[in-house]
């Protein structure tokens, strides 16, 4: 069997990457297509595939700003020859699920979500854009809309990464999806001996992730201002320098951290921080293999992660108050979060499970030739 996995882009080790690496470990001979390669920003193990970028790699300026291309990826993922493959696997988030596959091809698409700035958070994008930005964006995002709607129809079955996005995935494409959850490298984030330690009294709370605007760091910085707490922000990304000139002597940053030195500083904080709306989440479940609490914003993917008063909290509204009152009820419930139990809760979303549902799943699918993906 010829296996092909097509990723939006590569230049970073974030969720969608970490998939892909899963991937790679259930098919270790697979060819991988993507718009854009930053060799130094993702892992071995993606790396020892044979990696095609498409014409959009050869732009000026692409590893960096890939994003300013989008207008021209669907054009650059239909000029990919992939008539030689037996399965597809696209992994979508941005652009990848386009592409032309042959008549005999089975294509499977792993939907992190159809495209955010195209369809949930539309206005949002707007909003945080520059004026340039923002009317160019409304020029060519109704084609590209009709494009992603258009190129559903070229994927034979969907999995979604959680049940939010599968509900997204019936509202945008009127189309039905599995949900398999994203793989957590549990192991990573478990201390020595399973032995959790309690944090130091002057432990600080994080916020992991990319510093863009939905993932609402900022909200995180104008709370922890507000009260005085102790808040470490790691991450890097487009938002960085102005999140760094509001925030107060109470917040640090940790930027472009390895994945030993982010385990350590989860680990050794009080826990976990997640103010924004996101598709799935795979840090909570991180932080929960640390033996962390969560405080979590209740919409999005985190009320499938995270258990409310056994794992973590929830605050209901995205503003500083809410959030504020949120670490309030937290610290206040602090002792009856039992480490043990909130690493026991991650281990359900670990690696192997992502390798062993996936595998499941594609034994099960059969190709529109009628052949059935029985080599795996």
């Amino acid at each position: 069997m010829k296996v092909a996995l097509v990723h939006y882009w590569l230049t970073g080790m974030r969720g969608g990457e970490k998939v892909l690496e899963s991937l790679c470990g259930i098919f270790p001979q697979a060819d991988i297509y993507t718009h854009v390669l930053d060799r130094s920003a993702v892992s071995e193990r993606i790396l020892r595939h044979n990696i095609q970028t498409t014409f959009i790699a050869r732009l000026p300026g692409a590893v960096k700003f890939y994003r300013k291309y989008l207008p021209l990826m669907p054009l650059a993922l239909e000029q990919l020859d992939l008539r030689s493959y037996d399965l597809v696997i696209s992994s979508e988030s941005g652009p990848a699920k386009g592409v032309l596959t042959g008549p005999g091809c089975l294509h499977v698409c792993y939907c992190h979500s159809p495209m955010r700035y195209l369809w949930d958070f539309y206005q949002d994008y707007l909003e945080s854009s520059g004026p340039v930005t923002r009317a160019a964006f409304k020029l060519f995002a109704h084609r590209l809309r009709l494009w992603d709607y258009a190129s559903a129809a070229r994927v034979d079955r969907f999995i979604a990464n959680s049940l939010n996005v599968a509900g997204r995935i019936r509202k945008h494409y009127r189309r039905e999806a599995e949900v398999i959850y994203p793989p957590v490298d549990c192991a990573r984030f478990r201390p020595a001996g399973g032995v959790f330690s309690p944090p130091a009294p002057e432990a600080p709370y994080v916020f992991l992730g990319q510093l863009v605007g939905y993932k609402r760091a900022d909200l995180a910085v104008k709370a922890f201002n507000a009260s005085g707490r102790k808040l470490l922000i790691i991450g890097d990304g487009e938002e960085r320098e102005k999140l760094q000139a509001e925030a107060g002597p109470n917040i640090r940053f940790a930027l472009r951290c390895g994945d030993e030195e982010t385990a350590r500083l989860l680990a050794g904080s009080r826990g976990l921080v997640f103010p924004g709306e996101e598709d799935f989440g795979i840090v909570p479940l991180e932080a929960m293999a640390a033996g962390r609490p969560v405080l979590a914003y209740a919409r999005g993917g985190a009320p499938e992660t995270v258990e409310d008063g056994v794992t973590g909290l929830f605050f209901p509204e995205q503003t500083p108050e809410s959030l504020n009152a949120g670490l309030d009820r937290l610290e206040a419930a602090y002792a009856s979060f039992d480490p043990r139990i909130l690493s026991e809760r991650a281990a359900k979303f670990d690696v192997g499970v992502f390798e062993s549902r996936m595998r499941a799943c594609l034994e099960s699918l059969s190709a529109p030739a009628s052949h059935r993906v029985d080599q795996l």
